[in-house]
């Protein structure tokens, strides 16, 4: 594989004791991701999608396999390394929004930034809400927000760090669909402007389909792994 990957999933398999026997959610994944390209994880509820993206973004460890993020083994380091991996390296962009009641909508998109120290969050956060269309919105609370604002809010805040990877668990399944239509846009211009490797897990058919490719798993392993009309129609099963 290049070098120049920013995540390497290799014959990745994740076991959970269940009592006296044990439970084998993702078996032998392998799958790579190239700067700028986007990936959608598909397949039926139970298939290993959520589990999978933990491992890649570090969140959880593997039983076995590898995953490397922009070159690092994450396996290899502890928890505080990880998390520092993840702040410097990583977006997310959660189903249920995850922001902070306490907070205003623009202190919400400033929290990773603040974590790093930069000077800059505040004017940074400001610009990403403009972005986002909620530049007049920053001294509100989530509470004061739609569904669809406050996933506004959180793709705000999952880009100020300027992540090399953003990783997205179900990001428009809380949504209608006009309004599923309009994150699903935000999210892809945010991610082409940015060039940032997109890793998104979905039930949203029409999102994944302007993915570059498609992962299908299906009982812990792919089932598919298709290439879209982007590329011409390749399917490698």
């Amino acid at each position: 594989m290049p070098d120049s990957m920013i995540l390497r999933v290799t014959q990745l398999t994740k076991t959970y004791k269940s009592g006296s026997g044990s439970l084998t959610v993702l078996k032998d994944v392998t799958f790579e991701a190239p700067p700028g390209g986007t990936i959608a994880i598909v397949g039926p509820s139970g298939s290993g999608k959520t589990t999978l993206l933990g491992l890649c973004a570090g969140l959880d460890t593997p039983t076995s396999g590898t995953v490397e993020l922009c070159g690092t083994d994450v396996a290899r380091l502890d928890e505080n390394a990880r998390a520092s991996l993840r702040n410097e390296k990583v977006g997310f962009v959660f189903q249920t929004f995850n922001l902070i009641p306490t907070l205003t909508t623009l202190e919400n998109v400033m929290v990773p930034a603040e974590l790093r120290r930069d000077r800059k969050a505040r004017a940074r956060a400001q610009e990403l809400l403009n972005e986002v269309g909620l530049g007049d919105r920053g001294h509100h609370y989530p509470a004061q927000l739609s569904g669809g604002e406050q996933q506004r809010v959180g793709m705000a805040r999952a880009f100020i760090n300027r992540p090399a990877i953003l990783f997205a668990d179900e990001p428009t399944g809380n949504l209608d669909a006009a309004t599923s239509a309009t994150i699903e846009n935000l999210l892809l211009d945010l991610n082409r402007e940015a060039g940032t490797t997109l890793i998104t897990v979905t039930h949203d058919l029409e999102l994944a389909a302007r993915a570059s490719r498609i992962l299908s798993l299906k009982g812990g392993a792919i089932a598919s792994d298709t290439k879209t009309h982007a590329f011409g129609p390749i399917n490698n099963t």
